[in-house]
């Protein structure tokens, strides 16, 4: 495969769109379009969201050191936009936007109720990146849409169409079908003794 240089950027895909909520400490929520989102460790649960130091999330997760990261599904493309090129230092994104909140479990902070997958964070650490920081945050609780789930429990992955962004081109997509179970289908490369 033949392939071009392209210098050190963002260009890496896909990466997962969340809204970011937190709430200020004086009780004033905001939300924030994050695509610089991962697990980082299974125990304990931690979730990390980089964030630009002087972004109204990062302020209000300074004061209240929590957060809720939402799943943004395909359906929500330019809520999830309208939400990362607005600043919450200018305006209410929620009196713009058609998204509502409904009370988190374990924290203080709101959830969004159109997200099929919310993971309510206390921040645990943070780490300095230039102009970034990196936010890790221990997750207390995952909240996920009832539609999700078969009537033997299972999950069905279709239900969260999750909305990805390409980092460096500035695209949206949603997902195709699944190709593979992990930690499972990989093992039929291994050769038989």
């Amino acid at each position: 495969m033949k392939k071009r240089t392209l210098g050190p950027c963002v260009t890496f895909f896909p990466q997962p769109t969340t809204i970011i909520s937190s709430l200020s400490d004086t009780g004033e929520v905001n939300l924030m379009t994050a695509s610089w989102v991962g697990i980082v460790s299974k125990t304990p649960p931690t979730i990390a969201i980089s964030l630009n130091k002087e972004r109204k999330t990062y302020q209000n997760i300074k004061q209240t050191s929590e957060f809720v990261v939402n799943m943004v599904p395909s359906s929500l493309a330019l809520e999830a936009d309208y939400c990362g090129i607005r600043s919450g230092h200018n305006e209410n994104k929620l009196d713009q936007t058609s998204l509502s909140l409904e009370p988190a479990d374990r924290i203080a902070t709101p959830m969004l109720v159109e997200s099929p997958l919310n993971l309510e964070c206390r921040l645990v650490r943070e780490i300095e990146l230039g102009d970034y920081r990196l936010l890790l945050g221990e997750i207390v609780e995952i909240h996920a849409t009832e539609t999700a789930f078969s009537v033997e429990g299972e999950i069905e992955t279709k239900a969260f169409d999750p909305l990805v962004y390409l980092g460096g081109i500035r695209q949206y997509w949603s997902l195709g079908e699944k190709q593979a179970d992990a930690y499972k289908d990989g093992l039929q490369i291994v050769k038989k003794k």
